[in-house]
């Protein structure tokens, strides 16, 4: 494989090789999308930082693990949303599937504009059961097929896309709701 075959080949090289400059530069390349990513799963800025400081460790390693047969992101990305599920079953939070998801109320801020847009629709998904947000944001979030989702959570196929389609049957409900709420005051 050359060298222009694949990003940041010699940075991963020298990480390998434990070069902490090199571990730094791979840190500052993919820490904000993995923080995002850690975000979305944890609910909480601190335990988004900790998901994160805990997959780039073990990323680092697992570091001679890289064969080079994906992209370096792609494989860190799998460390991190592995990370943040271990990190919700450790809490012993029961995912919530099927007919809960449809027990939540919500209630609009005031004077809020409520808009489709991805900051409302993240805020919408947030107000989700456990289980519906999980399929949700690595579906539609996160890019996983329904076949990945259910590998990564030990469900079937079905029951991922069916999760999938209520939570966003869910998010929807929020949405109009909030748009509502907002045109009544």
């Amino acid at each position: 494989m050359g060298r222009t075959e694949f990003i940041h080949k010699d940075i991963i090289e020298a990480s390998k090789r434990g070069k902490d400059k090199a571990r730094f530069e791979l840190y500052q390349l993919y820490s904000k999308a993995m923080f995002n990513i850690c975000f979305r799963m944890m609910g909480n800025r601190e335990e988004a930082e900790d998901m994160l400081q805990e997959a780039f460790t073990q990323a680092f390693l697992k570091l001679h693990t890289f064969r080079y047969e994906s992209g370096f992101g792609s494989w860190i990305k799998r460390i991190v949303v592995n990370t943040c599920i271990n990190a919700i079953n450790k809490r012993k939070v029961d995912l919530v599937f099927c007919d809960e998801i449809y027990h939540h109320e919500t209630v609009a801020e005031e004077n809020e504009d409520v808009e489709f847009n991805t900051k409302s629709i993240i805020k919408a998904m947030e107000q989700l059961p456990e289980g519906g947000k999980m399929v949700f944001s690595l579906y539609l979030l996160e890019g996983y097929d329904h076949g990945e989702i259910a590998q990564i959570m030990n469900i079937t196929e079905s029951t991922s896309k069916s999760q999938f389609m209520r939570a966003k049957r869910r998010v929807i409900e929020i949405l109009n709701e909030q748009k509502n709420s907002y045109y009544e005051n």
